[in-house]
């Protein structure tokens, strides 16, 4: 089955679940967009990394990728693999140059470990036929001029929860 490849677009706030977030998936070469809802925490996560913010401790991914490094593992692709009753599934898929093992993850543990590697995200068309939302260029057009960037993603120190609102990245 052929991968397609896709790229985070943004990360916002649920509208419908009070303490989610969306992150916004996108194909490379299309107009499609995936939408999966995550936690807080892995939100957090994702945005961290994004931001190239540096916590003063390691973080769980953080951790799993100085794990990786120090037994020679590397990520070589995140792919959201499967939709089952509106749940997504992921692989991450890792080599230690001879051979290679998927790992089963939810999708955000996946992209927020993935970013650490820089490792491409790919999913399937049968997963964006179910789940995508198709932009017309119309859409699109408006897409780009409504949404105004928002300052770079801050994290609140007291409570360590990263404010995130929707935003091109």
């Amino acid at each position: 089955m052929k991968k397609i490849k896709l790229e985070i677009l943004g990360l916002s706030s649920s509208q419908t679940q009070t303490g989610s977030f969306a992150l916004v998936l996108g194909e490379t070469e299309g107009n499609r967009r995936l939408p999966i809802i995550i936690g807080m925490f892995e939100a957090q996560a994702i945005a961290i990394e994004i931001e190239k913010i540096v916590p003063n401790r390691p973080m769980t991914h953080d951790l799993f990728k100085s794990f990786a490094n120090n037994f020679h593992f590397h990520i070589e692709e995140i792919t959201i693999s499967d939709l089952k009753e509106g749940v997504f599934f992921a692989k991450i898929v890792c080599t230690d140059g001879l051979k290679k093992i998927e790992i089963d993850a939810r999708p955000s543990d996946a992209i927020a470990i993935g970013l650490r590697f820089d490792s491409p995200i790919y999913t399937y068309e049968n997963i964006l036929a179910e789940a995508g939302i198709v932009l017309t260029d119309q859409e699109e057009d408006e897409e780009r001029t409504d949404v105004k960037p928002e300052p770079k993603a801050r994290v609140k120190k007291r409570n360590h929860t990263q404010s995130c609102r929707w935003r091109r990245l």
